[in-house]
């Protein structure tokens, strides 16, 4: 009987130690990982499972030394861990030219698409997408589509569906619209409609 009794003694206090021991070395994993989260909020993204994180009042920028390339905005972000990418409510993206000129669009919703290398907010990201009423100003035109596309390796601005542009003298009206940002060239790849008032247009060229 005393050798039971001493022997569930030890194991109870076998199991107290190994307990203490479990919760000492949680404790510490767990001051190290509020350390990184303190100094990096974005990583509570690592141990986040298929659940989106949201981020209200969203904003993002790429600068490429002392330029910046573009930036966007939202009224609200979800970020997806798996799918690598964040959608984003009411987005509004500016991208900037070296010339200092911009092209504007805001639309209903909008995805971020990540690198795989480095697939969080903080991440590269590859390509952008818009959807939803989306409107385009750019040098002085507001360009109205359903779906605009950006492609980082190209730096380049798509509208794959029918497209309407509206100026000052000028309605247009095509389907596969391209922008190539840097070159600055507009490119209609088909079903292309033109509106000229040419009094309007020689009005705007001349000097005040």
């Amino acid at each position: 009987m005393k050798r039971k009794t001493t022997r569930l003694f030890l194991l109870v206090l076998i199991s107290a130690f190994l307990a203490g021991v479990g919760y000492k070395v949680a404790e510490q994993l767990w001051i190290m990982k509020s350390r990184e989260l303190k100094k990096n909020p974005l990583k509570v993204l690592d141990y986040l499972p298929e659940a989106a994180l949201q981020i209200k009042d969203f904003h993002r920028s790429q600068v490429d030394g002392d330029r910046k390339v573009w930036e966007i905005f939202g009224d609200e972000a979800r970020y997806l861990k798996e799918q690598k990418q964040a959608v984003i409510k009411n987005p509004r993206i500016l991208f900037y030219s070296k010339e200092g000129k911009t092209l504007e669009a805001t639309g209903s919703e909008g995805n971020l698409f990540f690198t795989a290398e480095q697939a969080d907010l903080q991440g590269s990201i590859d390509n952008m997408q818009m959807r939803g009423d989306v409107q385009i100003s750019y040098q002085g035109f507001i360009f109205n589509t359903d779906e605009l596309l950006y492609f980082k390796s190209k730096d380049q601005v798509v509208s794959p569906g029918k497209v309407t542009l509206k100026g000052e003298g000028m309605e247009l009206e095509g389907v596969g619209m391209e922008i190539a940002l840097q070159d600055e060239k507009l490119h209609l790849a088909q079903n292309v409609k033109t509106k000229l008032e040419p009094d309007k247009i020689s009005k705007k060229g001349k000097s005040p």
